[in-house]
This record gives structure tokens, sequence and C-alpha cells, in this order.
């Protein structure tokens, strides 16, 4: 498991194009020290665990588990939902667009034994959601890919998400066939449901309902749930 972390870390390092040096300043140790962190010669301290987390986007809950997130991905599946929106403006609420991903994520698990992108989903109040859902948001719209309107409602903020105009030509080649193929599927389904018919819908299913307030929620719970309540 922490063998895939490391890689995982290893290839966003040179996807980023960041030196072993690099790393090793921020993180306090020298480059001999980390070359023997990659080459899986010298485990991590917890400290080092987390300035890396820090680094490269990846919670250290997914050392752990063993899950390694696709931090790339996840934010090409934001894309993905707001390109299929059925909505005259392209817009989706931010709590709904949310929920929309994690239905993605546990739905393909419930198909294929693994996570679209390998995200790990927090049991908070308005939904199970991964920690790392509201940085994506905030990266996407400094990086001018989404923009975020954001209106009030009564006595409470609504952000409504839509693409950039600049930015529809991209193409999102993390994504298969098959897995836009699903995100159309529940776009589909939800596109008329409001944001609290669908925060109901996730808070009603067996893994939010059996799992304990901000606990991690396992994956393979969701192959638990009816058929027909999975999205």
């Amino acid at each position: 498991m922490i063998k895939e972390y490391i890689k995982k870390i290893k290839s966003l390092r040179l996807e980023k194009g960041i030196s072993q040096l690099e790393v090793a300043k921020k993180i306090g140790i020298s480059r001999n020290s980390y070359i023997a962190i990659e080459q899986g010669k010298r485990e991590l301290t917890l400290s080092e665990a987390q300035k890396i987390s820090d680094i490269f986007g990846i919670p250290l809950s997914g050392m752990k588990s063993g899950l390694v997130p696709d931090y790339e991905k996840y934010k090409q599946m934001i894309l993905a939902y707001l390109r299929k929106s059925s909505l005259r403006d392209g817009k989706i609420p931010k709590t709904k667009l949310a929920k929309l991903l994690y239905l993605a994520d546990f739905s393909w698990f419930y198909d294929h034994l693994e996570s679209m992108s390998g995200m790990q989903y927090r049991k908070i109040s308005y939904g199970p959601v991964p920690d790392m859902f509201f940085r994506a948001v905030d990266e996407l719209e400094e990086s001018g890919k989404i923009v975020v309107d954001r209106k009030s409602v009564g006595k409470k903020d609504m952000l409504l998400i839509s693409e950039s105009e600049g930015n529809r030509n991209e193409k999102l080649k993390t994504l298969s066939f098959e897995e836009n193929k699903l995100i159309k599927k529940i776009t589909a389904k939800w596109k008329d449901k409001n944001t609290n018919e669908i925060v109901n819908f996730t808070h009603n299913q067996l893994p939010f309902m059996i799992c304990d307030d901000n606990e991690i929620i396992p994956y393979g719970l969701i192959t638990q749930e009816d058929p027909d309540y999975v999205y």
C-alpha cells in the first residue's frame, strides 16, 4: 500500500517538474534521504508524510488505506459534470456537484471494485465529500477553468459553478469512454432534482448511514446497497 503511495508521489513530482532536491528541502531532509524514500529503502516519518501531503495534495489517509487519489482526474470529473449539465446556463450548485462526484466514484466502485478517482469521502453534515473537493474547486477557479457565481438566497450563500468559455475545448484525457458514460447517466437522473433531494438521497444510502460523523466512508459498503439505489 505504502509502496503504491510512494510511486504516486514520484509520478506527481515528475509531472510537476520538481526535483528530488527541492522536495527534500521542503520536508527538511537530505537529497540522499529523499532518494532512499522513493526507492523504498527508507520509511517516511509522520511529519515528513504530512509535508509531502501538503506539497502534492494526497491525504495521509490515502497512505493508510492504500487508495491513491488521482487529484487531476478528480478535477476532470468536475469539468465533465459541468459540460453535461442540462441546465440552460450550465451552472451546478456547489453542494449538488459534490454529491454528483460522490455518486460517480461509489457507483464505479459498485461495478468495478475500484473508485473512479481514488478520493476518500468523509461523512459531514451535508453529505459525503473528500477533503480535497474545496481545494479542487478553488484551483479550477484560480486557473480560469471554471466560474463560481456567489449569490445570496435568504440568509444563505449559494455558490453556482460553471465551466468557463475559454476552457470548453480542453480534452478530458484521463476519463475513459465508460467513465464519461456513467457520469452522463448520473447527470441525466439528477438533472431535474434540487440540491436537497440529492443530499437526502446520499444521506439515506447505507455507506453514509452506518458511518460516524467525520469518518472516512469505506467504498466497500456500497456493494451492500440495493442496485437501484446506487445512484
